[in-house]
């Protein structure tokens, strides 16, 4: 780490979501000591539609597409996977995180985490800055934009990314092979391994947004740039690999050591060796270099080629001046965004996803569009680049090092000084993994129940108060947790964290689909519509700032897998393997008595219960009753839905319009389901109501985790017109309440026959319609008594029994530091 590195800046926009990533930095910068290190990430502004830049846009999206809020499509990002090997591995590394990193006072915290624009405007108005950018280039070229002025204290600028004239090595037939072989994105200049059937020339962070690296590119600063053309010239060989098992003197090489342990162990074939590179690592390397060197005068590099070339970024397809619905700079404008020219570079198609039509070549393999390729150029659009072309070979040639970064990068990363102080079994002395596990013996046991929740706040209340109703009335099978929803896959921790806390370590949580049913795996159909900054998923990831403060658990989301379940090989821990949902929902199905039958309650989109019908033909004959919190249904008075995000669509809900296609799997099928819905979830949505309640009585553990969470959601929804929406979150805790309490609620129902609107229309699907034609009907709580239902959230919440084994991680961290009691003493 580089002891005067003022500020780092979070991408948002690829591969960590921000709420996750910035809690990991934080974590890493309290490993080494730098918690003076500025971390910016996100923030609310907005671009609006004539091309005025306001301040603080957070980077979510990419800059063609940004509008005035933080809410859009996944053009370009959809071209990385979000489970293994993509989002989910790098919001967790691995699962390594957590296990590893001690954890310190800095975390992100609702409205008061410095955004990235902040933290670069003042890191680069205090002086001269050098800036190296790993990710896309959006928060830096919307800093140039919107602040010209301060453009001649950037010093140089160092990207990773890129490739000109590269040529992959990877997915090429064996030589001498006998067999028939099928090269796949062998010699392409780019990397999209997703996507290289519709663009085999773009690399990874200049897609991610390349009209941003254009503008960047263009911005008259000098530039190196590390492309692929160095990056594949050093690949991961196992001369390396095995010289850095056995050179981990301090805790960051440890840590680095894991995570590329894990990625060589989960790697989807066996070309590991020959396919996984050297990039960010090796452009800090070349950056530290060049600065070093620059400095005395000289243009050579320790570690890498360099020459110069003229580049530029591509950031539309030719024919120019086309108007095909793909370019929103120039499509149905009179005037181009951002004072454009007509007919110029960036005004021909734009690629509009990974499997673009346009971008297809009949009867070829390899794509013909070139968004976000670095290509070599002349003439006007010509920008001269110093580049990065090939990594040196070791001059050391007795050596099993074969690339001279090879040796320095295994040097500095075991460096004591400024070396990093702790991992979280040094931090505390007394640092043990203990699970807890209930003993209901001598106890007659309720009905069984599986909670589906999408980890939206609402949800892990209702995850609290389903925990705290007596066993004899509820018994908490397993937990389903869906990633198309209100948070990251990747949360799946916190719901270890609070089950931890409970003392609930037996239940098995289930990771489900990250994307909506008969949608593609790669894509954001209907999740997108979630706003991706404040009031989103950055606060629902850290559970609103708050997910820190629960004990840790050991146990966590890891990227151990096993042959057993279709991994190549198997890890070091395949018996730590985070099972999926459809396996969570067979185990507990195995395990039933003869005359046992599940009850289910769904809190978010229905993916994971419509995936379970869809896939268990026996489903239905185990399952006793459902029930959704979801649906909207109009009334007299034209009540609206929910879905604030999408205004043309005026009667939908969130949890059905998340996926309409499940929903109507779901609730159009024999099963006997009752349904919640908004209206009567509005009823349950005082934050007045419960925080009076709840002021007045004796606390829990719970109890105060619940209230502080409350106070926190009314608190921001009162601040900042961006949190107008959280008592949707308390309302979605009805459906537990009911669950457990039933008639002491005095309800209302009406049994209707119903139908989902999913027809791929954005301005009617999720929609509920009364269909007298069906066979079936459901059960609709259309009332039931409020002050009822809030005395017993909050006497349930407060009973002493079933509480917390551990309050806090505050009161883990007391425990870990100081010895454990001896039996008998």
């Amino acid at each position: 780490m580089v002891r005067n590195q003022a500020s780092v800046t979070i991408n948002v926009n690829a591969w960590s979501d921000a709420g996750h990533a910035v809690n990991h930095l934080y974590d890493m910068l309290y490993m080494m000591g730098r918690d003076d290190i500025l971390v910016g990430v996100g923030g609310d502004g907005g671009i609006s539609d004539s091309g005025t830049i306001y301040p603080n846009v957070g980077g979510y999206l990419p800059l063609i597409d940004q509008g005035m809020t933080t809410v859009g499509d996944c053009r370009y990002r959809q071209a990385i996977p979000l489970e293994g090997g993509g989002r989910l591995d790098a919001d967790t590394n691995f699962g390594i995180r957590r296990g590893f990193l001690p954890m310190g006072e800095r975390r992100y915290a609702p409205l008061r985490q410095p955004t990235a624009q902040q933290v670069i405007i003042d890191t680069i108005s205090a002086g001269p800055t050098t800036v190296i950018i790993t990710g896309s280039h959006t928060n830096f070229a919307i800093f140039l934009m919107k602040n010209p002025h301060l453009k001649s204290n950037v010093e140089h600028i160092y990207i990773m990314g890129g490739g000109v004239r590269s040529k992959n090595p990877t997915g090429c037939c064996p030589k001498n092979s006998t067999t028939s072989c099928t090269p796949q994105q062998c010699g392409d200049h780019g990397n999209l391994f997703t996507s290289y059937t519709t663009n085999p020339n773009a690399e990874f962070n200049i897609f991610g947004d390349p009209f941003a690296a254009y503008q960047v590119f263009h911005s008259g600063i000098p530039i190196t740039l590390v492309p692929l053309d160095a990056t594949n010239t050093i690949p991961i060989n196992e001369e390396f690999f095995y010289e850095f098992q056995h050179h981990q003197s301090t805790y960051e090489a440890q840590y680095c050591f894991k995570s590329l342990k894990m990625a060589r162990d989960t790697w989807f074939n066996d070309q590991f060796y020959s396919s996984y590179f050297m990039w960010d690592s090796f452009t800090s390397g070349v950056a530290i270099s060049s600065m070093r060197n620059d400095k005395n005068g000289e243009f050579r590099n320790d570690f890498a080629q360099l020459e110069y070339m003229n580049i530029t970024v591509v950031t539309s397809n030719k024919p120019y001046g086309v108007h095909d619905g793909s370019n929103p700079l120039f499509d149905g404008r009179t005037t181009p965004k951002f004072g454009l020219k007509k007919g110029g570079v960036h005004s021909g198609h734009i690629q509009t996803g990974i499997t673009d039509s346009f971008c297809r070549i009949k009867g070829h393999k390899r794509g013909r569009c070139e968004d976000g390729y670095t290509k070599e150029v002349s003439g006007a659009e010509a920008v001269q680049i110093r580049v990065a072309t090939k990594a040196k070979p070791n001059v050391d040639k007795n050596s099993p090092l074969d690339r001279e970064f090879f040796k320095s990068f295994l040097e500095a990363l075991n460096l004591q000084e400024n070396s990093g102080r702790f991992d979280i079994k040094a931090q505390f002395p007394f640092y043990r993994e203990v699970l807890y596990k209930p003993d209901f013996r001598n106890k007659k046991i309720g009905r069984p129940v599986i909670f589906d929740m999408d980890m939206s706040p609402g949800d892990f209340v209702s995850l609290i108060y389903l925990l705290k109703a007596p066993i004899e009335v509820v018994d908490l099978k397993g937990i389903l947790a869906s990633g198309n929803g209100w948070a990251n896959v990747a949360s799946i921790d916190i719901i270890y964290d609070i089950l931890h806390m409970m003392g609930r370590d037996d239940i098995p949580v289930g990771r489900g689909n990250t994307t909506a049913l008969g949608t593609p795996n790669l894509g954001c159909k209907y999740v997108s519509v979630i706003p991706q900054g404040s009031g989103g998923l950055i606060d629902s990831d850290t559970l609103y700032g708050l997910a820190r403060s629960l004990p840790r658990s050991p146990r966590r989301y890891t990227a151990e897998n096993s042959v057993k379940h279709g991994a190549p090989r198997n890890t070091d821990h395949p018996e730590l393997r985070q099972p999926l949902a459809f396996e969570v929902w067979q185990s507990i199905k195995e395990q039933l008595d003869p005359s046992e039958k599940i009850t289910i309650l769904t809190n978010g989109p229905l993916t994971n219960l419509a995936n379970i019908m869809l896939s268990d033909n026996n489903a239905s004959s185990v399952i006793e009753r459902v029930y959704v919190v979801g649906g909207h249904i109009r009334d007299e008075n034209d009540s609206k839905g929910n879905v604030f995000t999408v205004p043309s669509n005026r009667y939908a809900e969130f949890n059905v319009f998340l996926d309409p296609l499940a929903a109507k799997t779901v609730l159009e099928s024999t099963l006997d389901t009752t349904l919640i819905p908004l209206s009567s979830q509005r009823k349950a949505s005082s934050f007045q109501a419960i925080l009076q309640y709840l002021k007045h009585t004796d606390h829990t553990p719970e109890s105060n985790f619940v209230h502080c969470l409350l106070l926190l959601l009314h608190d921001l929804q009162q601040k900042h017109q961006v949190y107008h929406h959280m008592d949707i979150f308390l309302g979605e805790v009805l459906g537990a309440v009911y669950l457990v309490e039933g008639f002491n609620l005095r309800p209302s129902l009406q049994s209707k026959p119903i139908s989902i609107v999913a027809n791929n229309t954005r301005s009617t699907d999720g929609q509920i319609v009364f269909n007298n034609q069906s066979a079936n009907s459901v059960k609709i709580l259309v009332d039931f008594s409020s002050e009822e239902y809030y005395n017993r959230v909050v006497n349930s919440l407060c009973n002493k029994e079933q509480s917390a084994i551990v309050s806090s991680f505050a009161e883990q961290s007391a425990i870990w530091s100081r010895p454990p009691e001896k039996m008998g003493a």
